[in-house]
């Protein structure tokens, strides 16, 4: 059995992950794009649609013989720097053209695929399709318009606001955010996305295959990931929240994710977002979940 991790040893769950799997007497390797065009070689055919990757050491995986790959990080492609900025450019695209026709061609490979990579891109609609799938989300904005923003936080006692497509913390909204120039000179540069204030804690679910794991995160911080002394406690997960991770799960066409909710004190689960490639190895240790175990399976059924 042969299997890819999209990533590279640099990253300690992808190099977890390829330990685990080696020591279970699998074939795994790396798929860095750093290495591609320049050491990595990519070919793949139309009409056949078989393909070929060739390591930097010329060893060669033919496409068929690769049983799963498994999306860890995701870097890009890597050409050179050239001195014509229009050829660059050219080069680039059709680097990444020929990455992605590689990578798009066998979805059921893929763990999670290209096609929900690229609609977990897109926050705004992640949470339209989960609350068309009848699970609660917070009231939400997201806009570039400071008077949208300033009618939005009048409707509520409390409202934070965050990145729409993320990379950055949640933080509560304060007059000075609200300051007309402020936030015209904010918003003239991205949009961003307000959200209603969900009072209570947080709650992690990771959902492999079929099997859902969920833990309590108590923290202090409006976002536990700024919060180093930030506690997990593992929580048995309620029958309909099993449900909907896993209608989520389907719905948004990954095969695994960690789902972020607001448990609220009269105990409703309010959706946050489900991650694409969620960090795993701190859940693991805190509550036992056996997450690399069921990765495997995953990998390997």
């Amino acid at each position: 059995m042969n299997i890819l991790i999209l990533g590279n040893e640099e990253d300690i769950h992808a190099a977890h992950l390829k330990k685990s799997l080696t020591e279970k007497g699998i074939t795994v390797d790396y798929l860095d794009t750093r290495l591609f065009p320049t050491k990595l070689k990519i070919s793949w055919q139309p009409i056949t649609h078989t393909g070929c990757l060739t390591f930097p050491d010329g060893r060669k995986w033919n496409l068929a013989d690769i049983n799963k790959i498994f999306w860890r990080t995701f870097a890009g492609v890597n050409v050179p720097k050239l001195t014509d900025s229009y050829q660059e450019r050219i080069a680039v695209n059709d680097s990444m053209g020929l990455l992605r026709s590689f990578m798009r061609s066998k979805p059921d490979k893929w763990v999670n695929s290209w096609e929900a990579y690229e609609f977990h891109k897109e926050k705004p609609l992640q949470l339209s399709l989960a609350n068309k799938i009848g699970v609660t989300i917070p009231a939400t904005l997201i806009t570039n318009n400071a008077d949208e923003i300033f009618e939005f936080s009048q409707a509520f006692k409390d409202v934070i606001f965050k990145p729409v497509y993320g990379g950055s913390h949640t933080q509560l909204l304060t007059k000075e955010h609200l300051e007309i120039n402020r936030m015209k000179l904010a918003l003239s540069i991205s949009p961003v996305t307000i959200q209603e204030f969900i009072p209570g804690t947080n709650i992690r679910s990771y959902v492999i295959g079929e099997k859902v794991y969920s833990a309590e995160i108590r923290s202090s911080s409006l976002d536990f990931r700024e919060d180093k002394r930030a506690k997990l406690i593992y929580l048995e997960t309620p029958e309909d929240i099993k449900e909907k991770c896993l209608a989520i799960t389907k719905a948004f066409g990954l095969k695994w994710t960690g789902i972020d909710w607001r448990f609220k004190p009269n105990g409703d689960f309010v959706f946050l977002e489900a991650n694409f490639s969620p960090m795993f190895l701190h859940f693991e240790r805190e509550t036992g979940c056996p997450i690399t175990e069921d990765l495997i399976q995953l990998l390997t059924t």
